[in-house]
């Protein structure tokens, strides 16, 4: 069942072009123009969020864990130069090659749409990932459009019974789980991060959320009974094994914060 999965995420920041595109504010710096926008985005929901609408946020980051046949892989699409259309472009294509089934948390409701806005904005076809059945049959009742279909599995969506009020944060699921959970930084620090030229460390942070989500979703699959036991501790090793052979700091550190026990912590 693991022949074939691609868990991704992205980190965003305020598309500062397009509010200036969008409010004339082309004499502002792009923390001034950031400012208007959070300002602005308060105002719309009365103080409630300054967290910004899908299509004002610019991609600047997007990782994967890729389990293909006996491989297994986490890295960022692009180099660190790459434009936001690179790694949109990227991200489509893996799609149109291998038809993954994508996994996520919550993809759905964020990141998929913010992906969207942004493969339209640059011009990138995906005919592949927005098949409902037209060219592909297969496609018809189980597409990556589908919420109820599982070529994309949002497992906050998918663990919460799809119940708004029943959903989680990652950190936690992971950390109950006994992984490692939020390292280094959280979805806030992404801007200033990126403000102070510090996209690597964006890059780390996406990897090591992205290595959550798969290490949730290895559980996921063995509660379905897609995994079991002694197949589940197989790919909880593979995944020991990746990240001593990429030997990265970052990794490193995600190892160092998940000792070898921990996989079992939470069962009776």
């Amino acid at each position: 069942m693991l022949n074939n999965v691609f868990v991704f995420d992205i980190e965003t920041v305020p598309d500062v072009d397009a509010a200036r595109r969008l409010w004339d504010l082309k004499d502002l710096s792009d923390e001034n123009v950031a400012k208007v926008m959070a300002a602005k985005r308060q105002q719309e929901t009365d103080g409630g969020t300054d967290f910004l609408r899908h299509h004002l946020h610019r991609i600047v980051a997007i990782s994967a864990v890729f389990r293909h046949d006996e491989k297994l892989a986490v890295w960022s699409l692009g180099e660190e130069d790459a434009s936001e259309a690179e790694l949109v472009r990227r991200f489509f294509e893996g799609i149109e090659r291998y038809s993954p089934t994508l996994v996520s948390w919550n993809g759905g409701g964020f990141d998929l749409p913010v992906l969207h806005y942004r493969a339209l904005l640059h011009g990138i076809s995906a005919p592949r990932y927005w098949d409902v059945g037209s060219d592909d049959p297969a496609f018809r009742y189980n597409n990556y459009l589908g919420r109820f279909h599982w070529r994309h599995i949002d497992l906050m969506d998918v663990l919460s019974g799809y119940q708004a009020r029943a959903v989680a944060k990652l950190d936690e699921i992971a950390t109950l789980l006994g992984f490692p959970g939020k390292m280094g930084m959280s979805g806030k620090d992404v801007w200033p991060s990126y403000l102070a030229g510090e996209l690597p460390a964006i890059r780390a942070y996406c990897e090591t959320d992205v290595l959550n989500t798969y290490l949730v979703y290895l559980s996921f699959e063995r509660m379905r009974g897609h995994l079991l036991d002694k197949q589940y501790h197989a790919e909880i090793a593979r995944v020991r094994h990746m990240l001593q052979e990429a030997n990265k700091p970052h990794l490193n550190e995600f190892l160092d914060a998940w000792p070898d026990d921990a996989t079992t912590a939470a069962q009776p």
